[in-house]
Order: C-alpha cells, then sequence, then structure tokens
C-alpha cells in the first residue's frame, strides 16, 4: 500500500500567497508600475487615469495647491497639476497615495499599527528619494518606490503568519540582535527577501528590486560594485536608519536601530548634506502625509 506524501509549504510561500489578500492595484498604480519599468507613460495618459479616481484626483489637487509648493492661483485641474508636479514627482506621490490605501484593508495581528507603518514607508521613500539627488547612484529613479516598498515583506508576515509575526517581535524586542535574526530563526527567510520576491511578483525593475534585498544591513548591490556608482541600497538603508532616529517606525523597538542624520549619511560620504536635506524632508513628508 502506497502513501502519498504532502509536500510541506515554506513560510516564504505561505508569505508569498498573502499577496493576493491584498486588493489588486488599481489602473493608475499600474499605470505608474509601467513607468517604473521605463515603459512610456506620457503625462497625458497619466492625467487621465488619475482623473477617473475622484479619490486620488482630489489628492493630487491638494497637494499641488499645498503650501509645499506656493501657489499664488488656485489648481483645478489634474493636467495642470502634472505640469507643476512633473512625472517623476507624480508618480512618486500618487503611488503613496495609492499604495497606502490598498495596505489599510489588510487583516493584521493586533500588535500591527497599519498608521505606523505607512508613516515610515512615506519616510523611508520620501529620505531616499532626497538621498539620491545628492551623488551618482544607481537606479535613482527607483528610489521613491524602494524606500516606499522596503518593508512590505515585514507585512506579508503579519498577515500570513500572524503568530509567527509575534514570536518575532518578542524575540526582537527583548534582544539586541537585527529583526533579521529573529526572521530567519522563525520562519527561515527576512522580511528583506520577501519585500523583494513581491516587487520580482509585480514585475518591478530589477535594481529596485535588489536594492530592497540588500537594505537591512546596508550591504552593496554585487551588481553595482564595479560601476562605479553608489548602490541604491545604500540610499534605502540610510534612510530607513534616519526614520528610525526620528522615531517613525514600523514599531517602537526599531527606534533603537536609528542613526542620526549626520551619522546615517556618512556611511556614504553625504554627511555635509545632513541639514539641508532634513529641512527638505520636513517640508514634502509632512505635505504628504496630509494626503494619506
Amino acid at each position: 500500500m502506497s502513501s502519498s506524501i504532502i509536500p510541506r509549504v515554506s513560510y516564504r510561500d505561505l508569505a508569498l500567497r498573502s499577496l493576493d489578500q491584498l486588493p489588486p492595484f488599481s489602473p493608475v498604480v499600474n499605470s505608474l508600475m509601467a513607468s517604473l519599468a521605463n515603459e512610456d507613460v506620457s503625462f497625458a495618459h497619466l492625467a487621465t487615469v488619475i482623473e477617473r479616481d475622484t479619490v486620488l484626483t482630489g489628492n493630487v489637487l491638494r497637494l499641488v495647491n499645498s503650501a509645499l509648493y506656493g501657489r499664488r492661483g488656485t489648481i483645478s485641474s489634474v493636467r495642470a497639476a502634472v505640469s507643476i508636479l512633473g512625472l517623476v514627482k507624480l508618480r512618486n506621490y500618487v503611488l503613496g497615495l495609492s499604495v497606502s490605501r490598498i495596505w489599510a484593508k489588510a487583516v493584521t495581528p493586533p500588535s500591527w499599527r497599519m498608521e505606523q507603518f505607512n508613516d515610515h514607508a512615506t519616510a523611508v521613500a520620501v529620505l531616499s528619494d532626497l538621498i539620491v539627488q545628492k551623488a551618482r547612484f544607481d537606479y535613482p529613479e527607483g528610489a521613491f518606490a524602494g524606500g516606499l516598498l522596503h518593508d512590505i515583506g515585514r507585512l506579508l508576515i503579519a498577515i500570513a503568519l500572524p503568530e509567527e509575526y509575534e514570536r518575532i517581535q518578542r524575540a526582537f524586542e527583548s534582544s539586541l540582535e537585527p529583526i533579521e535574526v529573529h526572521e530567519m530563526a522563525v520562519i527561515e527567510t527576512s522580511h528583506a527577501a520577501l519585500s523583494a520576491a513581491a516587487l520580482q511578483r509585480w514585475s518591478l525593475p530589477q535594481p529596485i528590486q535588489r536594492a530592497v534585498l540588500y537594505h537591512p544591513q546596508g550591504e552593496p548591490d554585487p551588481g553595482v560594485s564595479a560601476s562605479g556608482l553608489l548602490p541604491l541600497s545604500a540610499a534605502l538603508h540610510a534612510a530607513d536608519r534616519i526614520a528610525n532616529h526620528l522615531e517613525i517606525c514600523v514599531h517602537q523597538a526599531d527606534a533603537r536601530l536609528g542613526m542620526p542624520p549626520v551619522q546615517a549619511l556618512s556611511t556614504i560620504g553625504l554627511e555635509e548634506h545632513a541639514d539641508p536635506l532634513m529641512e527638505e524632508f520636513e517640508t514634502e513628508y509632512a505635505a504628504l502625509r496630509e494626503q494619506i
């Protein structure tokens, strides 16, 4: 008598399956994802897509009319807003607004704080985008998206593996080791690896996938080391550390892994930019957070 052996489903597979529990991307996000993959997306096309989403249209118009842009007259059309913001800035803001709305519908454990997760993702996205403007980085156009999505793996663990998530958090809180150590011990993978796998599923460009994969310890991306450019992973790492220092954290215990801006930026030779960069951050983060 033969017996069939049921293959064990890995924690990694279970976590990635939870992507299917998130609402599908809207046409707006799909268009923006396409633009990250270097497909030709015009101002007119993006404006048309955004105008189909009433809530998103309102957010974009509030943003362009906010103090951040200091307009004298009121901007009342998405097409005018697109011309003021530019494609890159528009893409960044709409990604932030749209993705946060998707995450808000996820079912998570009681200890998970979605608002904190959104705030941290937004802060790291804004900081990463500002950092890559200060030096020559590999794939700088992916900085905002990479920062926004760098911790999506933590959300997937919380959704798919709530008991394991709580075990990881308890172990992390009671030790001085990085959270990745406890993730590997409990589920045999890390949130960075899960984040990179999710970005692969969403067909984001490989440079963003690699930057997210290597961001936790600021490890250099081996695909960039010979290029003479700073790796995008280093920008994400510095941004993550600064956000945690500011106590804009996914979990309060993350704050102890933070670094003051000067120290975080010194790891990539940009410490002289710390003060002006943080002034820009405070303005842009406040403006975007108001919309989210």
